[in-house]
């Protein structure tokens, strides 16, 4: 049979777009179809606009800070959303841009329109009918509203990047990532920040020495938290909002955001004419080179829900085109992916956390904390920098590296090489640090804080 395409993605953002232009420069004949915008989440209401509202923030830090050391500066007048909100939106359009011309420079053939599964091969692109030989589905995830009633007064994370003025007081509920950088991000705006939610420390999953730290540091910024707590309702009553807690408390607030986590985006997408399979938390069914439950078809980015970051997403799209076009197989390693989450401080984190690594082996763990030089002249509260390593004892190998502390994002880019590269804490020790710097507290680690995990001799005697 004939297809109109050797490959037809669905969708355009990181994943999509890598997948589609690298099959292309392999000279496979490519289409390509966003419904909302190109470059999808990150681009345009993630990661790139969120990031650029996080170095705003830090510009007030840095005004205020600024007079201890011997700046002669009038107090800052305001903050102007409005304004940040113009020179933020002209940025996310010009990257927006470069996705679209990327892929035309490709040759790829760009829809602007929803595709929706007609048969296993054959797909409905803005009412045309098109077939292909191989389907990618790269349509992302999108925010979760709550099942609770009055939820629909509440915000969204999209939402927040139309906001054109900061409101006097916000109520998070979530404390996730995405959570805390907004209570962080609004806080330093100028508003009171209240962050509710379930667990007893922000961030799960990460390690437990960073979640501690980072509930210190939000505290010390007068960041309200309310551990323990599941919303219940929530309601209007007249300027302001009443978000009620189960168990009769409330919080009030001039805006709430849900922050509850992202789910898979595959409603109405016609899979089940496709024979395409999901789970039950409704992330689409892959195996380890993203085949779905149909062998010419494959799911890649957050629409797998397997680890939902955008380098993550652009890595898996460009080894599957490498893979199906460039006779190249390969796979992305999940394995030891470096993130940072931009709160304040921010954190910077690559492989296993302690508790982890102490289930499988035995561990060395190195901590220190130490006020930075910056803030022991600002003497900003809540800035203490934390520092981990996490060791295997029988290989020495550095398993998991976690930092909490200006600049972790930037410094855990050159440690996640170390740590993906199976390097020993004895490697880090005869690297020389550069001094002085936060970041050479990683080499020179060199008491150990404790050990966790079953003892070595009995694993030993195993």
């Amino acid at each position: 049979m004939t297809y109109d395409f050797d490959l037809f993605v669905i969708g355009g953002g990181s994943a999509g777009v890598r997948c589609a232009r690298i099959a292309g420069t392999h000279g496979a004949r490519v289409g390509v179809a966003e419904e909302r915008f190109w470059g999808g989440t990150c681009v345009n209401v993630g990661c790139v606009p969120k990031k650029i509202m996080v170095n705003a923030a830090e510009y007030a830090m840095w005004a205020e800070d600024a007079p201890r050391f011997g700046w002669d500066l009038a107090p800052p007048a305001g903050f102007d959303l409005a304004k940040l909100a113009e020179v933020r939106d002209a940025e996310v359009a010009r990257l927006n841009g470069i996705y679209g011309r990327l892929l035309t420079g490709a040759g790829c053939t760009v829809f602007d329109a929803r595709a929706t599964f007609l048969d296993a091969h054959a797909l409905s692109v803005g009412g045309k009918r098109v077939t292909a030989e191989r389907i990618v589905i790269a349509t992302g995830g999108r925010a979760v509203r709550p099942e609770l009633p009055g939820a629909e007064l509440g915000m969204l994370s999209d939402d927040v990047f139309l906001m054109q003025s900061v409101p006097k007081r916000l109520v998070v509920v979530g404390a996730g990532y995405i959570a805390l950088e907004f209570a962080c991000i609004f806080r330093a705006f100028g508003a009171e920040v209240d962050v509710v939610y379930r667990a007893d420390l922000p961030l799960r999953g990460f390690d437990q020495d960073i979640r501690e730290a980072l509930k210190e540091a939000l505290e010390a910024q007068g960041i309200r938290l309310h551990s323990g707590h599941n919303p219940a309702r929530l309601d209007r009553q007249g300027s302001h909002l009443r978000l009620s807690l189960l168990g009769g408390e409330g919080v009030e607030g001039d805006a709430v955001l849900f922050a509850l986590g992202r789910e898979p985006n595959t409603h109405g997408l016609g899979l089940e004419r496709a024979g395409v399979e999901c789970t039950a938390a409704g992330a689409i069914e892959v195996d380890e080179d993203h085949r779905t439950t149909a062998p010419h078809i494959f799911a890649i980015g957050d629409v797998t829900d397997r680890l939902n970051l955008t380098p993550m997403a652009t890595a898996v799209g460009h080894a599957l085109a490498d893979t199906l076009f460039g006779n190249n197989p390969r796979r992305a390693s999940y394995l030891n992916v470096p993130t940072a989450v931009f709160t304040s401080p921010p954190i910077g984190t690559v492989g296993m956390t302690e508790a982890d690594a102490a289930a499988v082996c035995p561990v060395d763990v190195y901590v220190t904390r130490f006020t930075p030089m910056r803030h022991t002249i600002s003497g900003r509260p809540g800035r203490k920098t934390l520092m981990k390593l996490v060791v295997c004892q029988r290989t020495r190998k550095v398993l998991g590296a976690h930092m909490l502390g200006e600049d972790a994002g930037e410094i855990m880019q050159g440690i996640g090489i170390a740590v993906a590269a199976g390097l020993t804490k004895e490697d880090f020790d005869r690297t020389i640090g550069i001094h002085p710097t936060a970041a050479e507290e990683f080499v020179t680690l060199r008491t150990r804080t404790r050990e966790a995990g079953p003892p070595l001799q009995a694993k030993a005697a195993e």
